[in-house]
């Protein structure tokens, strides 16, 4: 149920952003039934809890499970206020969707032509994530949604498939569905930003890290490692100046703009940003704290659809001396790297300038499939990681 529900969050987090881009009420609506599903979800879960705890040493346990069951709703509830910026009309500027290609994971829609790649064959054998790094969030057949897509369900001519992944990723998913390439987007010119963009940069970086800092937080209670539920909050400390400096850039840039209501969109962004890392660091407490995290987190994160990994370069592996770039770990193997360790010293959201060498410990998240490639290219054996 825990793995459900960290699931489901997750799903919900990538509609409601899918929505925002395309400005799609339906897309909303289904953020808002996954909601009903989460909110389920989460009250079995704490009478589950409850009825678990049968002394003080249970009862300090189960706390830890409540307080991330807790955590995992409020992602969910942050998600359901991201769509409700477009069933709201709360407003968004475009500067703000012509900049969302630059953020580390788009949502992006393509139809199905006949006879591509992708026409009447199953998720499961085109397998998405592994070949271009984008993962199916929802197929529309005619009128029919489907927010749950399963490896079993077949793609037919005219299907609307929408995915989240790498913008590199984009024209690989285009040239498998037989849709002809995107217009190249022209490069900005490097005249002074003004205010608004320098708004939605701000909101762009904070969309990205409130993604790693999730990513890093099921990684510190899947390896109990302290290390990382520090680095989780830095990242908070962080995203609170970084709301700061938003607040302020909108405020200049309101003064520019006939009908700065539609700002609003941008705020509600942020918070919902700001709340998920909040989320991230409520849920490492323990693990920065050194208290016992019990066996059945670790088991939740380890059995999501998305899997977290951690494991070392070895020398002379295909990855050492390479940078991320040209690695390419997204398209090659579905996986993303959340952070590496070199020396003791983790560095999140590394760069794609970033060279890897033997014996760096990178953290990877990402779908199960991604794990054969990726023990490949980091000199292992798929065995060894599944022991």
């Amino acid at each position: 149920m825990l793995a459900e529900a960290k699931d489901t969050s997750e799903l919900m987090v990538d509609l409601a952003y899918a929505a925002i881009f395309y400005n799609s009420e339906d897309i909303s609506e289904e953020v808002f039934r996954l909601e009903d599903r989460l909110n389920s979800l989460v009250f079995d879960m704490r009478t589950l809890a409850i009825l678990a705890a049968r002394s003080p040493a249970d009862s300090e346990q189960m706390a830890g499970i409540l307080q991330v069951v807790q955590d995992i709703e409020k992602i969910g509830n942050a998600a359901n206020d991201i769509a409700k910026i477009v069933v709201k009309r709360l407003g968004v500027p475009t500067e703000l969707l012509q900049d969302i290609p630059e953020a580390e994971e788009i949502p992006s829609r393509v139809r199905i032509h006949a006879d591509s790649a992708l026409d009447g064959r199953s998720l499961g054998e085109v397998d998405l994530p592994v070949e271009t790094g984008m993962r199916p969030i929802a197929i529309r057949s005619d009128e029919e949604w489907n927010f749950d897509p399963e490896p079993e369900d077949v793609l037919r001519a005219r299907d609307v498939l929408f995915l989240q992944g790498p913008p590199e990723g984009v024209a690989e998913v285009r040239e498998l569905a037989g849709a002809s390439p995107l217009p190249e987007v022209p490069e900005r010119e490097d005249s002074p930003l003004s205010e608004l963009e320098r708004a939605v940069d701000i909101l762009i970086e904070m969309k990205n890290l409130s993604e790693v800092a999730v990513g890093l937080a099921y990684s510190a209670l899947l390896y109990h490692d302290a290390g990382l539920a520090r680095e989780v909050v830095s990242i908070e400390n962080e995203m609170d100046e970084m709301r700061y400096r938003l607040e302020r850039w909108i405020l200049l840039a309101a003064r520019h703009i006939e009908d700065s209501s539609r700002l609003r969109g941008m705020l509600h962004l942020a918070t919902a940003s700001e709340t998920i890392t909040d989320c991230a660091m409520e849920m490492v407490w323990m693990v920065e704290k050194g208290e016992e995290v019990h066996p059945v987190l670790s088991a939740a994160v380890g059995e999501s659809d998305e899997i977290v990994l951690k494991l070392t370069v070895s020398p002379g592996s295909p990855a050492d001396g390479k940078s991320l770039e040209a690695l390419q770990l997204e398209t090659e193997t579905g996986m993303y790297a959340l952070a590496v360790n070199r020396g003791g010293r983790w560095t999140y959201r590394p760069r794609d300038s970033y060279v890897l060498r033997g014996e760096d410990s990178l953290l990877a998240t990402g779908v199960p499939e991604g794990l054969e490639p990726l023990a490949a290219l980091f000199g292992h054996e798929l065995e060894e990681l599944e022991g």
